[in-house]
């Protein structure tokens, strides 16, 4: 595998910014429409076995000898939220949705398509529309600059659903969809409790699908059970310990490229997955931080077993400003790749 370029390892980013701030407009009958979202730009390089990628996400791409630099703003975003007390709408977008290198030609200019991340509203108990999946532990995620950090092993999935949530319980029916298009008539249900305290929070959650094999080509069919247990407890002064696992019939759940078709035995049971994520941040000022953090998914009776670490600097430069740099290592069972990235970030 070749090395990192040394000019990459004294490399170095300046921005322009402005104050952090967020834009409030008031709105008749006590409402209030605020907009809000940062800018991110990453200058990233990859090399070794595995095809480019702007970040990880489970997937499998021999590419030999690969040795690739980018500079992206992708992961910017900006949000609209409307609040009426115990009323309250989000809607959000991100620039994912052409998913370079695959998508347009950055040849004459970077222009990237919009992807809606979350569309919903909330009153009182209740949650209606497109937002992260009740069975997605986010205390758990890492603050990482790679876009999600070991997506190899997370449950990673926004969709529609309707959500009750009371306390430390949270109930939901979510969009049954599957990678094969094949039509689902009940949708797929999760339950979660979370431990909440000030030494932090443990959650578990379960999810249970209906799965219909209507075009007889050998899917899912029948119930399908899978769980997690995940966390973040505070450790000393500001740092945290973050975990999460995953068990049992992920599918599309969990680690987005490794078994998003919901491949299945001759029994029709989704095939286990088990997956782990672990993660330490400590704070070496109140604005110099760094997280280290590890991912690894196998899947039975198939070669899957991937993993990613990864260890990063980050400085705020001021409020919602924010510099740093990451190295880390992303393998399957075809190569691996070295991957060292820097990012400049600002929210507003």
């Amino acid at each position: 595998m070749n090395n990192i370029p040394a000019i990459f390892l004294l490399g170095s980013m300046a921005c322009a910014t402005s104050a952090h701030s967020t834009l409030v407009v008031d709105l008749p009958n006590d409402a209030k429409l605020s907009f809000g979202g940062y800018f991110k730009l990453d200058l990233r390089h990859v090399n070794g076995d595995l095809a480019y990628r702007d970040f990880w996400i489970s997937n499998n791409a021999p590419a030999e000898d690969t040795e690739e630099t980018r500079l992206n703003i992708r992961e910017s975003r900006f949000n609209i939220h409307y609040d009426q007390g115990d009323l309250q709408g989000t809607l959000e977008w991100d620039f994912y949705d052409d998913q370079q290198p695959v998508g347009a030609t950055e040849s004459v200019t970077g222009g990237h398509s919009l992807r809606l991340r979350h569309a919903f509203f909330k009153y009182e108990d209740w949650l209606l529309g497109q937002t992260w999946s009740t069975f997605m532990p986010l205390a758990s995620i890492p603050e990482a600059l790679d876009f999600g950090g070991p997506h190899v092993a997370q449950t990673f999935v926004r969709q529609s659903q309707i959500r009750y949530s009371r306390d430390s319980l949270e109930l939901a029916l979510e969009n049954p969809s599957t990678f094969s298009g094949e039509s689902q008539t009940i949708p797929d249900a999760v339950a979660r409790y979370t431990f909440k305290g000030t030494w932090g929070q443990i959650g578990v959650a379960a999810l249970l699908r209906s799965m219909e094999d209507s075009n007889n080509d050998g899917g899912a069919d029948g119930l399908q059970l899978g769980y997690n247990l995940h966390g973040k407890i505070s450790t000393f002064g500001k740092d945290d310990f973050r975990f999460s696992y995953n068990g049992g019939a992920q599918g599309r759940y969990t680690g987005p490229g490794a078994n998003i078709a919901d491949t299945a035995d001759a029994h029709g049971d989704i095939l286990d997955t088990e997956a782990y994520t672990a993660a330490y941040r400590h704070f070496w000022t109140d604005s110099l931080r760094s997280s280290l953090y590890y991912g690894h998914i196998e899947i039975d009776d198939t070669s899957v077993d991937r993993s990613h670490w990864a260890v990063n600097l980050l400085q705020d430069i001021r409020p919602g400003f924010t510099v740093g740099g990451e190295f880390g290592n992303y393998e399957t069972e075809s190569g691996d790749d070295d991957y060292l990235q820097f990012s400049a970030k600002y929210s507003f």
